[in-house]
């Protein structure tokens, strides 16, 4: 039988998936600010990752943040 899916993380795996997703989106940002993106996407194909790679990190400092937290997002 396989091995059943955890209902919640631990807090250091979340905080570890937290981190890897804000080194994602510092990369695209570096990526965009050094010209560099021109080598390897298209500018909607940047921007596409770029929105994705903003949402994840949102996301996961979420589902980092203690339970007690306030919850923020960023506009829209």
């Amino acid at each position: 039988m396989p091995a059943q899916i955890p209902r919640r993380m631990s807090a250091e795996i979340t905080h570890k998936w937290r981190d890897l997703a804000a080194r994602r989106r510092a990369h695209f940002i570096e990526l965009f600010e050094s010209g560099r993106w021109r080598h390897y996407y298209t500018e909607e194909q940047l921007l596409a990752r770029m929105r994705e790679a903003v949402r994840l990190a949102e996301t996961w400092e979420q589902l980092a943040a203690p339970p007690d937290a306030p919850k923020v997002l960023a506009a829209e």
